[in-house]
């Protein structure tokens, strides 16, 4: 299962490491709440995720816990299955979804101390509805190199805001694991539950 070509969770591991900047002035309330969740979430994860000394058990959990908290992780996650949600069964909802989440994590909680230094700058916020804001920023890097365009979208869910997707470059990460994941179930002859068994066992092997 080629999970190293998904881009979506390699940027959820920058930015939870990346040092973001001041919310933009003039932004509207929904707008600056969007600004300040996002650099909540550097910060949360510079003091979390970063210090060597912590076991990888513990980084995982707490790795674990910044997602669930500040991702739609279930939504996400229906989102990414698309029109095959509707035709897995009910024990096949709930295996994908532990296993989109545990995939995730355990793909990804070793890569943190490689984007230290790394700072987002939000650059304006923009209210697409009621409920939704998109949050526009730049990855500045510290060799130097072009700054990254990553555009958070941020959705108001029972109340508190979550990430429901991540746009790098134009190209939404959602969307690259949801033709990622597709692919897989077409080669497994239309079934979920060969997207699940890939699923489980590279989450099996990245455990070790």
């Amino acid at each position: 299962m080629a999970v190293h070509r998904c881009l979506w969770p390699a940027l959820v591991g920058l930015v939870l490491v990346a040092a973001a900047g001041p919310p933009v002035e003039g932004a509207t309330d929904a707008e600056a709440r969007a600004s300040n969740f996002i650099d909540a979430l550097a910060g949360d994860a510079i003091e979390a995720l970063t210090v060597s000394e912590v076991p990888r058990p513990e980084r995982i959990a707490r790795f674990r816990t910044l997602f669930n908290d500040h991702f739609a992780v279930a939504a996400i996650g229906k989102w990414i299955l698309g029109r095959h949600w509707k035709r897995a069964s009910p024990d096949e909802r709930e295996d994908y979804l532990v296993l989109f989440e545990d995939l995730i994590v355990v793909s990804y909680v070793d890569r943190f101390a490689e984007y230290v230094g790394e700072r987002l700058n939000v650059t304006r916020t923009v209210a697409v509805d009621s409920a939704n804001v998109t949050v526009f920023s730049e990855i500045m890097r510290p060799t130097g190199g072009p700054p990254i365009r990553v555009d958070w979208r941020v959705g108001s869910l029972d109340q508190d805001l979550k990430i429901v997707d991540v746009v790098v470059e134009g190209t939404s990460m959602s969307a690259t694991l949801r033709s990622d994941f597709g692919s897989i179930i077409r080669r497994k002859g239309g079934q979920v539950a060969g997207l699940i068994a890939e699923m489980r066992d590279k989450t099996q092997s990245l455990r070790k």
